[in-house]
């Protein structure tokens, strides 16, 4: 993004709320060497990218759950014991392998030069999701982060997790959009009858244009153009 552009929000869109894997993050490869490290103190095989993409998007606990299924016909004992050995090397090391997406860091930088409020929603646990925007420079631009262990029992596509962001940034879900990867995030925004924006890098789980976002995005700098198309 040239440094000299200066972007403007329509004036009737004030807040714009991202997801945090698979959205700003390339968090996969740091996910995924947790959860081998754990499959392999449990004597099992290793996952690929491909299985963990798939396993993305709902919260550690899910992710657990389908690495011990995808590599294991025995029955799952003590999930929450595994989720928290889990928890214990992924929290040691969330970043050495990841990356925040192309333009990522430009596209907060300019939201918050053009008055924006900015909150992830994210089903990580919120703790690791504020260390990660840290490490990568992000947290400055981020007003409010809900994660999906901050509300008790609500996570995406629960529209009340959006709808707990949005308050906290103390905006409306009129004045908001959505940008997300997956059907967690399409859905809880639809539910919430705010404007879904996919991203095609991220973790879909499927083709993305089965999402049914109100637009696709193929890099971050397309953001303006189709929040100024949400305002027309």
């Amino acid at each position: 993004m040239p440094n000299e552009m200066i972007h403007r929000l329509p004036a009737s869109i004030d807040t714009v709320v991202f997801d945090l894997d698979g959205t700003l993050i390339e968090s996969e490869p740091d996910l995924r060497a947790a959860l081998n490290r754990l499959l392999q103190d449990m004597g099992r095989r290793a996952v690929s990218r491909d299985e963990v993409v798939m396993m993305i998007g709902d919260g550690v606990p899910k992710l657990v759950e389908r690495g011990l299924m995808a590599t294991s016909d025995d029955d799952i004992e003590d999930l929450e014991g595994h989720v928290a050995r889990f928890l214990t090397y992924y929290e040691a090391a969330p970043t050495d392998l990841s990356e925040a997406f192309p333009g990522a860091h430009e596209l907060l930088e300019a939201l918050k030069a053009a008055g924006a409020k900015i909150g992830v929603c994210t089903n990580k646990p919120e703790a690791p999701s504020r260390n990660i925007l840290r490490i990568f420079g992000l947290d400055g631009f981020v007003d409010a982060v809900v994660g999906g262990d901050t509300l008790d029992g609500i996570r995406k596509p629960d529209p009340r997790h959006l709808a707990a962001v949005i308050e906290r940034l103390g905006s409306d879900p009129a004045r908001a959009v959505m940008v997300g990867d997956n059907a967690n995030d399409i859905g809880t925004a639809r539910a919430l009858g705010v404007p879904a924006v996919a991203v095609s890098f991220g973790y879909p789980r499927g083709p993305v244009a089965d999402l049914k976002a109100d637009a696709v995005i193929d890099q971050f700098e397309e953001l303006w153009d189709v929040l100024a198309s949400f305002a027309s």
